[in-house]
């Protein structure tokens, strides 16, 4: 080791003194499994540890093989930062070999541990292929235990406690010497109230009311007739739709084929929200509902439809499947991916995708857990015979519609024929005119020839026709060049008449979903590097494993034969809403305190591992958790829970203590002030104006790009080359919905 490194490395030993290590205690020394695992993990596992051969021999998953070393010797000699090979590569920036190196607190970690004899927590294995599943201190993940109420704390000022989130918080500010700030004035919590909920602010009538309103619950009143407006579903519809990824065209490719029915997935989540449906059967159906509805889907009741539509939330992945330019195995195996990331990161809050091409690097989640997961979703997106976007479309035509169908088509046909009769008939009349202009010897003869099949004809009529070409030119397709006056006539009138006839056609109506195909069940196997081409072993659906070692293994089957699917992702979503997961009610709680409060009491609300912030308020989180699921998954009680809170009622006014002690305002002792979203703005504006229309549900308004360039609510005027052809602006009523009705083109983002 050079003289600067002996020198750097001793400054950083001295530090330890001053320093302590994160996480372990101040009276401990770092152990193995909890402090130096998950660095090596993060940064050498992939090239000494998880591959059959490690390079160079050296495994460093356990402390023995370490000490064992490799084809370079031991790699840890205990007591001995120095004459270690692991600390010596690291701390002169050859290892890890990426760019991506230790930091100075890693580092730190891993001298102190070599130096105090690179103690283990406890006894190893014999081998390291006897380390199957998830460590100690990785199921004791903060977000991985089991979710325990909590006692109320008691406060030393209870008359600032409305309810028991107060209690939590305030037993907080009052342990760092603060408390809660004045209360708002009406005035200021009624706008508060109304963008929260209904993402619109209060017109000044409702202002002055609420504000003049001398009653004792004048507050819990707005609160209720708030979450009872419809425009509290499209609110929240949109939070989540956000999540979800949700847009109404395919992307992956610049085609960007537009999505006709996602709409529907939309509508289900407005009606849903606003009819405060539990969220366990929103989990439930958006991840299965197509296996609650027996197929053939035919004559489906409204509830069926909407368990259909609810699937909409596994269609919101880009899908370039349809488009003939992609690598077919590329494209499918992407839209499977992209699927596993929406439903992780929004349903568990976590990274499971960070695992699809090796372990994860920080979190617990192998790769083959990866793939266990993925087996849920392979049944109904099966990569070896797969169903492009528009063969996923459930017809939702009656046999009523059907039927009337039919009739329309018969119709049509007719007023088709009569048509082609009447085009006959001209052709015969012109013809008629082109005999008289012939000798009267020839028109017998000239007869004969046009009736005769070409093949059929004989050398003298070929060139008896071939002096009159006119003759056997006239054809459907030609006659308007000898009569196109009698032609027209015809062409328009039936026109008129086909068109009048096709009014009676039943409408188009799909819902898109996400269903399997009875009676196939792939295979999923865990793929080399996540290559789709390099196949490996066979994998079972299932839970991650360290879930499962926490809450036990779910039974999840590989084909249930009670139904017509496998019912692995009805089984798996039924798992999720037990009660006893510890993540779901954690993560969607989280995410409802973020809009209220401007960040969750997680500020990763999709991450809730270790690289993921930790919760602010554990006890809080785990309580409104629990009362969550207590309360029948209802998110207008959630809703109401915190909106009649003394915390969220606070003014955001700031003041030099709480400044000092609590810059960030972590601790909730003031209302954060929060900017709106664009949509919100632009909604508001219109309503102010009188302009927003209030129309709810169906297709959403286009959009399109204008003469300049510039995306605008519009109709598409361009031509197959994507030039435009005439203005695209659309001032009409369709343009001044609220936001979450104008279409998201993932290749046409609105501008602003």
């Amino acid at each position: 080791m050079s003289p600067a490194r002996r020198f750097a490395s001793a400054v950083l030993l001295a530090g330890l003194v001053l320093t302590p290590l994160a996480p372990t205690r101040a009276e401990e020394p770092p152990t193995f499994e909890r402090d130096v695992r998950p660095i090596l993990k993060a940064h050498c596992f992939h090239c000494h540890g998880e591959n059959p051969r490690p390079k160079a021999k050296l495994d460093l998953r356990l402390v023995r093989t370490m000490k064992q070393g490799g084809v370079s010797g031991p790699a840890v000699v205990l007591g001995g930062r120095e004459e270690s090979l692991l600390w010596t590569r690291v701390d002169e920036g050859e290892m890890p070999p990426t760019d991506k190196k230790l930091s100075p607190r890693e580092k730190q970690v891993l001298a102190a541990w070599i130096d105090r004899g690179a103690p283990t927590a406890r006894p190893e294995p014999a081998s390291a292929d006897a380390l199957t599943g998830p460590t100690e201190e990785e199921k004791s993940f903060w977000s991985f235990r089991p979710i325990r109420r909590p006692e109320v704390p008691r406060v030393k000022d209870p008359g600032r406690v409305v309810n028991p989130v107060d209690a939590f918080l305030l037993d907080r500010l009052e342990r760092a010497g603060l408390g809660f700030s004045p209360g708002a004035d009406r005035r200021t919590l009624i706008r508060r109230l109304a963008f929260d909920l209904i993402g619109l602010p209060p017109s000044p009538a409702e202002v002055e009311t609420f504000a003049a309103d001398p009653a004792p619950d004048a507050y819990e009143r707005l609160v209720d007739r708030l979450l009872a407006d419809p425009r509290h579903g499209e609110r929240w519809a949109r939070h989540w739709m956000d999540v979800a990824g949700y847009a109404d065209s395919d992307g992956y490719t610049a085609r960007d084929d537009v999505r006709p029915f996602a709409y529907k997935y939309r509508d289900y989540l407005v009606r849903s929200l606003n009819a405060d449906r539990p969220w366990d059967v929103l989990i439930r159906e958006q991840l299965a509902g197509d296996e609650m509805v027996r197929p053939p889907y035919a004559n489906l009741s409204p509830a069926d439809v909407d368990r259909l539509a609810a699937t909409g939330f596994l269609r919101t992945a880009p899908d370039g499947t349809a488009d003939g330019s992609v690598d077919p195995t590329t494209a499918r195996n992407d839209v499977i991916a992209d699927t596993v990331k929406v439903v992780s990161t929004s349903m568990l809050g976590l990274t499971v995708g960070c695992a699809q091409c090796h372990d994860h690097r920080y979190d617990p989640i192998s790769q083959e857990d990866y793939y266990r997961f993925r087996a849920l979703f392979e049944p109904a997106y099966d990569p070896s015979n797969w169903r492009k976007p528009p063969a996923r479309l459930i017809s939702l035509w009656t046999d009523a519609d059907r039927r009337r169908d039919a009739e329309v088509r018969a119709k049509v046909a007719a007023i088709a024929k009569e048509q082609k009769d009447a085009v006959d008939a001209l052709i015969d009349r012109v013809l008629e005119r082109e005999y008289a202009a012939a000798p009267e010897a020839l028109r017998g003869r000239l007869r004969e020839a046009r009736k005769t099949p070409p093949s059929k004809r004989s050398a003298d009529q070929k060139a008896l026709l071939k002096l009159y070409p006119r003759i056997e030119k006239i054809s459907p397709g030609s006659v308007y060049l000898y009569d196109g006056k009698a032609y027209n006539e015809i062409t328009k009138r039936f026109a008129a008449t086909t068109a009048e006839a096709q009014k009676g056609r039943p409408a188009e109506d799909a819902v898109a979903a996400l269903t399997e195909v009875p009676g196939r069940v792939p295979v999923t196997h865990l793929f080399g590097r996540g290559d789709p081409r390099q196949p490996r072993q066979a994998v079972a659906p299932g839970e991650l494993s360290v879930l499962a070692a926490v809450m036990g293994t779910p039974e999840i089957p590989a084909d249930d034969p009670a139904i017509p699917s496998t019912g692995r992702r009805l089984a798996y979503a039924l798992h999720l809403t037990g009660g006893k997961h510890p993540l779901v009610a954690r993560v969607l709680v989280n995410r409802v305190w973020m809009h209220h409060f401007g960040r969750g009491l997680v500020e990763t609300p999709s991450d809730f591992g270790a690289l993921g912030a930790r919760p602010s308020h554990p006890e809080l989180l785990d309580w409104l958790a629990d009362e969550f699921v207590r309360g029948g998954w209802s998110l207008k009680r959630l809703h109401r829970l915190i909106v009649t809170s003394a915390a969220y009622r606070q003014s955001s006014r700031r003041t030099p203590a709480l400044d000092t002690a609590d810059p960030d305002n972590r601790l909730l002792g003031r209302a954060s002030v929060r900017r709106l979203e664009a949509e919100a703005l632009r909604d508001a504006a219109l309503w102010v104006g009188g302009g927003l229309n209030p129309a709810m549900y169906g297709p959403p308004a286009p959009v399109a790009p204008d003469e300049s360039g510039q995306v605008i609510i519009g109709r598409d005027t361009r031509d197959s080359a994507g030039r435009p052809t005439g203005s695209s602006a659309d001032p009409g009523p369709e343009a001044r919905r609220r936001s979450l009705y104008i279409q998201v083109r993932r290749s046409l983002p609105l501008g602003v």
